[in-house]
């Protein structure tokens, strides 16, 4: 049965085509101005319910980043996002400023954890005035076809080098969430190996270094089921109609399901909340709805065994605090990290990546000097605040910034001041 559960959950799509074309035409029917009823209570509750039944159904695809402009200086400047090298499995994007400041250079590395690299556009969009930002857009795998080969953790760690090595020893790196864990082990390797490229800095955001610290519902998922269960229950093959056939992966929406039913009221209440907004006319609350939910229903492909090595490596094994973690055959010291300065950020409400786990890197790192670590806990914040959102912007990303700045070669003395649009 699980061989055929994407063909399954296709196949329930389409069968839904026929009550989403009707709920579109109900939508444009009590939205259109000619209608007298689009301006009753009754019509515009009609237009609402349409609403909500086609974006229930609708299958989303990969949003854009849409960052075409910023501020320096006070002064507006133009973005341009272009493919500064391409690979397999991720694209490095950079957001390339019309300015002639030299601002450090920020590699970000997004989760590899079912959502689109666009779930950090706030977190790019605040880095923009004061850096030159590239990140790691990694590629749905349905998409990828077989012929490219595998893709494993190993395979992440080596990406990520690959990137810090493309953009030179002044690289500063980023990592949200996930990446956490393979871009401190790169950071490692690289130390180990006395690459000329070391990264300046790393700054891990809300990581999962070490899980045991802080057990949450996803750590405790982990530990209660063997890695077999995890590749019986949610792994898959790609159906033949895509450009990834048969390729095992861990399909986004088994993903987005977890994630939806970990706090399946805050949700269901609000989409009640949009069809209110709706009803009442307030467009900006609607409006607010809909650029979250966007973002948030739109899901790529993992890899089956870059999935269940995570899960095992990270969640049940411990292997990176425990001193046995391996990249091809070399074993992980990150103490032998001497030249890249560590940052870490968590969020006080973080139930994903809770308070103590990504701390736990400064102990792993015990070969850098106190001077070169730093650690913020963000008041009132979950696990998206810490990369998103008002205290992102205003508390954590000023942080970041004079972090980056204090470590970094050519920066100038003090940060410029800018708002990104």
């Amino acid at each position: 049965m699980i061989r055929v559960l994407y063909q399954l959950f296709d196949m329930h799509h389409a069968a839904l085509t026929p009550l989403r074309l009707v709920a579109e035409a109900t939508q444009a029917t009590f939205r259109n101005p000619f209608v007298p009823a689009s301006y009753t209570g009754m019509g515009r509750a009609m237009a609402a319910a349409g609403e909500l039944i086609e974006r229930t159904t609708r299958r989303w695809g990969k949003p854009e980043f849409g960052l075409n402009i910023t501020h320096i200086d006070g002064r507006e400047v133009a973005v341009t996002e272009e493919a500064a090298l391409r690979k397999p499995f991720c694209v490095l994007r950079h957001f390339q400023r019309a300015t002639p400041h030299s601002d450090p250079k920020v590699l970000v590395v997004a989760p590899m954890s079912g959502h689109y690299a666009t779930l950090l556009r706030g977190t790019v969009e605040a880095l923009l005035p004061s850096h030159d930002v590239y990140i790691t857009d990694w590629v749905d795998a349905k998409l990828v076809p077989l012929s490219r080969g595998r893709f494993d953790f190993d395979d992440y760690v080596e990406y990520v080098m690959d990137f810090i090595r493309f953009l030179g020893p002044d690289t500063h790196v980023i990592a949200v969430c996930q990446p956490a864990v393979p871009v401190l082990v790169a950071a490692a390797v690289m130390a180990q190996m006395e690459d000329t490229c070391q990264p300046r800095s790393m700054t891990l955001m809300g990581g999962p270094i070490d899980t045991r610290v802080s057990p949450t519902q996803v750590t405790q998922l982990a530990e209660t089921r063997d890695i077999g269960w995890f590749e019986r229950t949610v792994t898959t093959s790609v159906p033949v109609y895509y450009p990834g056939a048969m390729r095992h992966v861990y399909p986004g929406f088994i993903q987005l399901t977890g994630f939806m039913s970990m706090n399946l009221d805050r949700h269901v209440g609000a989409h009640v909340d949009l069809f209110k907004h709706l009803v009442r006319g307030d467009g900006e609350s609607a409006e607010a709805h809909r650029r979250f939910y966007d973002e948030y229903l739109s899901v790529m492909d993992l890899t089956a065994e870059f999935y269940l090595q995570t899960v095992k490596i990270v969640f049940q094994d411990h292997d990176l605090p425990k001193g046995t973690l391996e990249y091809r055959g070399m074993r992980v010291d990150p103490s032998a990290i001497k030249k890249t300065a560590l940052f870490t950020v968590e969020g006080e409400l973080d139930d994903i990546s809770a308070p103590g786990q990504t701390v736990a890197a400064h102990a792993l790192c015990s070969g850098l000097d106190d001077g070169m670590k730093r650690h913020h806990l963000q008041a009132g914040v979950g696990h998206y605040g810490i990369f998103n959102g008002r205290r992102w912007r205003e508390h954590i990303m000023p942080r970041v910034r004079d972090f980056i700045r204090s470590h970094d070669r050519v920066a100038v003395a003090k940060p410029r001041r800018g708002t990104a649009v």
